[in-house]
């Protein structure tokens, strides 16, 4: 089973916990844990299923229970109260531990990738040399984004994405992109992903001031759904995500990079 220091959901390391042990052990069970760990089995379903969470309190005893030691049981209670955080000052502090406490090696790349989504512009500067010729002019590259962005945040962005491997330079100058597409997956929580949303969010209003209607599509509607709709509605949603990007990396000769925000939320409790 992989360590523990490679999930970002401490529920489901408890859970590949739980199917590696049944495999070798038949007495293995939720009734068995939840007599070793003194939560009630039903209880202990509703964890595994991201329903629940486990108390503080509870937490030395499963570090005990998974046999975890060291840097690994750091790691498991500092994953609990990443999992548990309401604020983004707790988000941001858990995240920063996990790193710290994965190792130097992974550190470095997981702590650019955090970096990758802290602005707005590293993912439009990599999107942008998809189609832009850049041969060093970092002037000419700062004032293609919009709104303009200054040298020295253009040096960095290229900086940043060549550490990252997300471009590389060519034989005859210019830069190439490793991949097109990038995502931060299903569980990346951190709070610089909160920080790039809410940056991208405030340029789509300054868009309303700065770009014509005709360069534009800002449009908005309320509804009324039961809650029971929001799966479906967000399936909904991510496949037209997925449509989209389908076409933005089929596109033969792209010339304008655009920011796409979807936005669903509540307005009643």
């Amino acid at each position: 089973m992989k360590s523990v220091k490679e999930y970002l959901e401490y529920r489901e390391f408890l859970r590949d916990f739980y199917e590696e042990k049944k495999l070798s052990a038949l007495y293995f069970s939720y009734r068995y844990i939840g007599n070793k760990v003194g939560i009630d089995p039903s209880h202990l379903v509703k964890i595994f299923q991201k329903q629940r969470h486990i108390g503080s309190k509870s937490i030395e005893t499963f570090i005990r229970f998974c046999g975890l030691q060291g840097t690994e049981a750091e790691y498991f209670d500092a994953l609990v109260h990443f999992n548990k955080a309401k604020s983004d000052r707790d988000c941001k502090q858990f995240y920063e531990k996990l790193l710290s406490l994965k190792g130097v090696k992974k550190f470095v790349l997981e702590k650019g990738q955090y970096e990758y989504y802290s602005k707005w512009y590293y993912s439009a500067v990599l999107t942008l040399l998809d189609f832009y010729d850049f041969a060093d002019d970092y002037k000419a590259l700062a004032s293609k984004l919009s709104p303009a962005i200054t040298v020295s945040e253009a040096k960095k962005a290229i900086s940043l994405l060549e550490t990252l491997g997300l471009i590389e330079k060519k034989a005859n100058n210019g830069y190439y992109l490793t991949n097109k597409i990038v995502s931060t997956g299903d569980h990346c929580r951190s709070i610089a992903v909160k920080t790039y949303q809410e940056e991208t969010m405030r340029l789509a209003l300054e868009s309303v001031s700065r770009h014509a209607s005709e360069k534009r599509n800002i449009s908005t509607v309320t509804i009324t759904l039961a809650e029971s709709d929001l799966d479906e509605i967000n399936q909904i949603i991510k496949n037209f995500r997925s449509t989209l990007l389908n076409v933005a990396r089929d596109t033969k000769n792209p010339d304008k990079v655009y920011q796409l925000n979807v936005q669903l939320f509540p307005l009643t409790e």
